[in-house]
């Protein structure tokens, strides 16, 4: 397993964290996200044989907040 801490612009509600923590858990070698919403930190633990750092951060960005 991989752990790996993304800093993400434009989390400030619940709905930001839903949002994100709904639509990356949902991507299969996904284990565990957690969004720190004070810090603009989301934490993810994945699987990389199963899903790639470039598609966990498609997703985050998909869903309107940018990843840096």
């Amino acid at each position: 397993m991989e752990k790996v801490t993304l800093n993400v612009e434009g989390m400030s509600c619940g709905h930001c964290i839903k949002a994100i923590e709904g639509s990356v858990g949902e991507l299969p070698g996904v284990s565990n996200v957690k969004v720190h919403l004070e810090s603009g930190k989301v934490d993810v633990e994945y699987n990389s044989t199963e899903v790639s750092l470039d598609k966990i951060k498609e997703t985050i960005d998909d869903q309107g907040y940018d990843v840096n």
